[in-house]
């Protein structure tokens, strides 16, 4: 069954690596190479092009310090007013 309104699961990765990376004042640099990733890869996870495999989910949350769950977890949907 899928919901239209729901984010796919790389797009729901790519905005949670986003704004993990700038929370942590982290570079796209810094993190591909703490992450032993290529920035190149990296950007185009940040984007949205690429599914991640579960051993890049758990190198780049090792680095940014969170559970890999945390790269995973869609956003609250904001209540209109």
């Amino acid at each position: 069954m899928r919901f239209p309104s729901r984010m796919d699961l790389r797009e729901v990765f790519a905005a949670n690596l986003r704004r993990l990376r700038h929370d942590k004042g982290l570079s796209q640099d810094d993190l591909a190479y703490e992450a032993d990733v290529s920035r190149s890869y990296l950007s185009q996870l940040e984007k949205g092009a690429f599914y991640a495999s579960l051993k890049i989910v758990g190198k780049i949350a090792s680095v940014l310090q969170v559970e890999p769950a945390e790269l995973l977890k869609a956003p609250l949907k904001r209540k209109k007013r």
